[in-house]
Parts: structure tokens; sequence; C-alpha cells
């Protein structure tokens, strides 16, 4: 090959490179485009896992994934418009282009990577032990003495025979129902559970007073977006970032979590 040639041919090749690369950021700005030309963004969120999402009294859906989905909304400046989703269809659901975002108790992982986008973490997803609010509870020590229901064979099981001290008497149970079934009974003092499974058991018997005590292990909340729609992505992002600094993320933790948001990751 002449030297021309091979000239040509890398010329060619780079040009090529920028219209494919020009091409590319057009499309990955296209979804917040059209969202914003729209004036609406399609939000997928859970509306049966309280505290994270679930119908209230008025019917409507809250908690903490729906609070921050409605705050995307409104710092985009469109409407929210809701779909409720579950955990086999949320990825699915965005591939199609049936939601723009998932805001679903989603978790971050290697596997789910490799489909879809994640933002900044948003929210703590967390295994604690909850007991009665009058209860005075500052560390694991002093649940000594004290009975206490967990799943068999959970993290929180396996953590708690680190954590917790040798005279905290710990009932185990085959499920989470019956675990909480022991605790809502007052067969126990206290349950050790996932934030969702508590939540969604005291939204169900809010004459039962108890709260977060001692948290066992945190796994952070992200937002799901679609591969290659970098501009969502960021302006999500940028949405969150404020969010944390300003509190309001914060806010939506102690309120329906019943703790601080924590060091969350981004």
């Amino acid at each position: 090959m002449s030297l021309s040639r091979r000239t040509f041919t890398a010329s060619t090749a780079a040009a090529l490179a920028l219209i494919f690369s020009a091409n590319a950021t057009a499309q990955e700005d296209k979804s917040l485009q059209r969202i914003l030309e729209k004036k609406a963004i399609t939000l997928g969120i859970p509306t049966d896992y309280p505290p994270y999402g679930f119908m209230g009294p008025d019917f409507k859906p809250t908690g903490v994934d729906v609070a921050t989905a409605q705050l995307i909304a409104d710092k985009l400046g469109v409407k929210a418009e809701f779909v409720p989703v579950s955990t086999p269809n949320r990825i699915p659901y965005l591939q199609a282009k049936k939601i723009d975002l998932i805001v679903s108790a989603l978790g971050k992982n290697e596997e789910r990577a490799k489909v879809i986008d994640f933002t900044t973490s948003y929210a703590p997803f967390f295994q604690a032990v909850f007991g009665p609010k009058d209860a005075v509870i500052k560390g694991f020590d002093d649940l000594g003495g004290k009975t206490l229901a967990v799943t068999r064979g959970t993290i929180q099981d396996d953590a708690l025979q680190q954590l917790a001290p040798k005279t905290l008497k710990i009932q185990r149970f085959e499920d989470d129902n019956a675990t909480m079934a022991a605790f809502m009974t007052q067969q126990t003092q206290f349950v050790a559970v996932g934030a969702a499974v508590a939540g969604a058991a005291l939204a169900k018997n809010p004459k039962v007073q108890a709260e977060y005590k001692l948290l066992i292990k945190d796994s952070p909340n992200y937002i799901g977006v679609r591969k290659g729609e970098t501009a969502l992505l960021n302006k999500v992002n940028t949405i969150l970032h404020t969010a944390k600094k300003d509190g309001t993320l914060n806010s939506y933790a102690k309120k329906w979590l019943g703790r601080d948001m924590g060091n969350l990751p981004d």
C-alpha cells in the first residue's frame, strides 16, 4: 500500500470515527431531550415494598423511592409518571423503554452492570435490629439478656453470632413472616430483619410501637438508567449529589427508614 493510500485510509478512518462519535453523543442526548420536550418522565417505582414504595392512606404511592423519583421529575421541571414495577420486570421494562428510570430499591452488582447503568446511590438498604420505641439500645451489648427473633441462615443471623453478646437469647425461624410474627406477638422483645420486611409489617400493624435500633449491614440503592443514555445519567447524578449535600435525601431516610442515610457511596 502506498503512503498516499495509507494517509487517505487513516484520514478516512479518523473522519468516520468522528462521525460515529458524534452520532453516539447525539444518541446519548436524545433521551434527556425527549423527556424535556415531552415534559414528562416515566419512573419505575415499587408500590408493595414499604418503606421504599407503597400505597399510602390516600391510595397514592409514597415512600423513599417515590419521593426520590418525584424529586428528579421536579428538578427536571417535568411531570412524574409512575409505573409500578417488580423485582423481575423492572430491568426488562427499562430495556423495553416502558420506563425512563428504575427507582425501585435497586442494588448494584456486576451482572446488572452489564445490561444497565447506575447513578450514584440515593438511599440505604439495610438489615437491622428493630425493637420497642421505649427501649434504650445504643450498642449490641445492650441486647444482653434480651430475646430476639431472626430468620435462620440469613445475613443478619450470621452477623449476630459475631456482634451480639452471648447472653442474647436468639430464636430462629424458617422465614421472614414467621420471624416478624414472633416479634409482633411479643414472643420476642426484638427482631433482626431487612428494613423492607420490617417496614411492611409495621405498616400493616401501626399500633405496634417499634423502630430501628441497630445497623447490621448496609447496602445502598441506585437508580437504573439505560446503557448509553449518558446525558440523562449525568443530569440525574447532578440532582442526587445536590440532594445529598442539602440534606434532602437524608430527610427522606429519616422520615421513612427511621435513620440517617449514612455515608452513601458513589
